[in-house]
């Protein structure tokens, strides 16, 4: 015979009460970001009625990005409150979490490994090292703002999560700055969880896996497009496009043209262009790929799209130099301006460890800190005029401004100026090869 009372072992949790020890709330709770706190309830009940729990879902269920999970336990971490348990240390990202008896903690009867937890004024001192405040410098020039918020917390958190050096963080921001036209730390952190776990941590091994990245995708848009399809290629069909740039050597015009004779079949595909590209090589008589590219007066082949990247590469460094040495200049004549500059990086190094200490008038600090920054560059400003500079003298001066000389606009698709750049680049290469 069946039991007439059943329980639905779903809402069970939800019956169970959850024990929160008063120092957690007396002494960490009031001075924790509320994301954080949220983070460390919700696992706690979890934990407490021994119920399985990842950081994926609780990502889920209290509606926040995975990244912010993981900068939670790392604060806690900090704190000493919780301790993290790898089943492979080499892998920062997936981990167990094993809550501390606080009461423990604070009277004595902690662990040895607990006693050699970071306190959380160990996250603060971390702002004093040289390599982190150069970092913060860094990141305020490329963004143009001060950092503030959770923002610091999060930036220390990528350091001790994800493994990243401070040179790859900065690289983040300035790529997310120019090329993606967004520089939150959410999305900065998204960027350097993926280049972390693809284990890219210089800036040449970076730049390298975004070059290749960067070409093939604009080269299958492009081809896509000609053809009229609206949507991304299949695996196959990258497979024989990385067959006619690489291979057969084409350039996307000669591979373009290829596509429009497509324009008297009703069914235009991949495949019809493949067997065109594949006849005209073999019409060439020769491994290099015939049809081509057309043969320029001084007998060079037009430039291909990586070439055009690393001539934007080359303006933009070469603008960036002008800029640093009209910046000299005016340092050198106007002393006073680099004392400005010195002391706005000065401020928003302050500011920043006023925002990650959590201090009580941190707003009212913050607002009398932005007054002194304004007032020091309405200073600036005067006294470049006054001395017959421009306001914008020492700013970098791009070719185009619409992409700051990245090749790429807003919308993720190539500038209007692209095809400027691709006959200068043409000249540039050429030029080069008779040095």
């Amino acid at each position: 015979m069946r039991d007439n009372f059943i329980k639905k072992k779903a809402s069970e949790l939800y019956l169970l009460d959850t024990n929160v020890e008063n120092v957690f709330i007396s002494e960490y709770m009031a001075g924790a970001p509320s994301d954080y706190v949220k983070v460390y309830l919700f696992a706690l009940m979890y934990a407490g009625a021994g119920h399985y729990m990842d950081n994926e879902t609780i990502a889920k269920q209290l509606a926040m990005a995975d990244e912010d999970i993981l900068k939670a336990w790392s604060y806690w971490e900090a704190l000493g409150v919780i301790e993290k348990h790898f089943d492979d240390p080499k892998d920062r990202f997936h981990y167990g979490v094993e809550f501390i008896n606080l009461k423990e903690l604070l009277y004595g009867k902690q662990t040895k490994k607990s006693k050699e937890k970071k306190s959380g004024k160990d996250i603060n001192n971390k702002l004093i090292d040289v390599d982190i405040k150069e970092m913060y410098h860094s990141i305020e020039k490329i963004t143009g703002r001060l950092l503030g918020g959770k923002e610091p917390m999060a930036i220390l958190s990528w350091i001790e999560d994800f493994g990243a050096e401070p040179e790859m963080i900065v690289y983040a921001y300035s790529y997310c700055k120019n090329m993606r036209k967004r520089d939150s730390a959410n999305y900065v952190g998204t960027v350097v969880k993926e280049w972390a776990q693809k284990n890219l941590r210089t800036k040449e091994e970076i730049e390298a896996h975004l070059q290749e990245i960067d070409n093939r995708h604009y080269l299958y848009k492009r081809v896509m497009k000609a053809l009229g399809f609206n949507r991304n290629a299949t695996e196959q069909e990258k497979h024989l496009m990385d067959s006619w740039f690489g291979e057969m050597e084409y350039t996307l015009e000669k591979v373009l043209e290829a596509c429009s004779k497509t324009s008297g079949i009703s069914n235009p595909n991949i495949n019809y262009v493949h067997k065109i590209l594949k006849n005209w090589r073999e019409e060439s008589g020769h491994g290099s790929s015939g049809g081509n590219s057309s043969e320029k007066a001084g007998g060079s082949k037009s430039v291909n799209t990586g070439t055009v990247l690393r001539y934007y590469d080359m303006i933009r460094e070469k603008e960036e130099a002008e800029a640093a040495e009209r910046r000299q200049q005016v340092y050198k004549m106007l002393p006073e301006i680099k004392q400005i500059d010195e002391e706005v990086r000065e401020l928003g190094m302050k500011l920043s460890r006023i925002m990650v200490s959590g201090a009580d008038n941190a707003k009212e600090q913050l607002e009398r800190f932005r007054v002194k920054i304004d007032a020091l560059g309405e200073e600036k400003a005067f006294k470049l005029t006054e001395n017959n500079f421009s306001v914008d003298y020492m700013e970098v001066r791009y070719k185009c401004e619409q992409c700051k000389d990245t090749g790429t606009n807003d919308m993720g698709e190539r500038c209007s100026c692209f095809n400027e750049r691709l006959s200068e680049a043409e000249i540039w290469q050429n030029s080069s090869k008779k040095m």
